[in-house]
């Protein structure tokens, strides 16, 4: 077992932690992120650290134990710097613009296909590359899977919306005989 639930996380200037029935909340500015623990773990902020202990003594209070801490840093790194994905578009006529808060895809099917953007997130695009930026990790990692789940790229000549540092296996295709 790794025991991340034993490392303190951090509390980096500017973000302000509390904990309340449950729910640790993080905060800076004007932007918030709640993580519900439903008391399965205590959570204690001392000295600019929060500090997790294990309820219980089962293996499942245990990977609540690191869950819910790993969550919490994520809420703080998210506010704190913010995280981001972004996605290559590979194939002749398939391009993707950002029209207000519809991100446009024309990826070879007979229509164009409407992403709304979800409230919280940034997305821009720049020639071919679509960039996802936002403060909730989870969001912009389903987001990036969902445009990318569009139009998956296929292994023979690449075409389709690929992760920037993903690696396509490709395939030999017919060869004559």
């Amino acid at each position: 077992m790794s025991r991340i639930g034993k490392k303190p996380v951090t509390i980096p200037a500017g973000i302000e932690v509390t904990f309340n029935n449950g729910i640790v909340s993080v905060k800076k500015g004007s932007k918030a992120i709640d993580v519900d623990t439903h008391n399965r773990v205590g959570v204690e902020i001392t000295d600019g650290n929060v500090t997790f202990t294990v309820v219980g003594d089962t293996a499942q209070s245990k990977a609540y134990w690191g869950t819910y801490r790993a969550l919490t840093n994520n809420a703080i790194e998210g506010l704190n710097k913010g995280f981001a994905k972004s996605l290559e578009i590979n194939g002749v006529g398939y391009r993707a613009a950002v029209k207000g808060k519809v991100l446009e895809l024309q990826l070879g099917y007979s229509h164009p296909i409407n992403y709304d953007i979800p409230e919280g997130l940034e997305i821009t695009v720049d020639k071919n590359i679509i960039h996802v930026k936002g403060s909730s990790k989870q969001q912009v990692g389903q987001t990036a899977a969902i445009i990318r789940g569009y139009r998956k790229p296929e292994p023979y000549k690449g075409k389709g919306v690929k992760y920037t540092d993903e690696h396509i296996v490709r395939k030999a295709g017919k060869t004559a005989s």
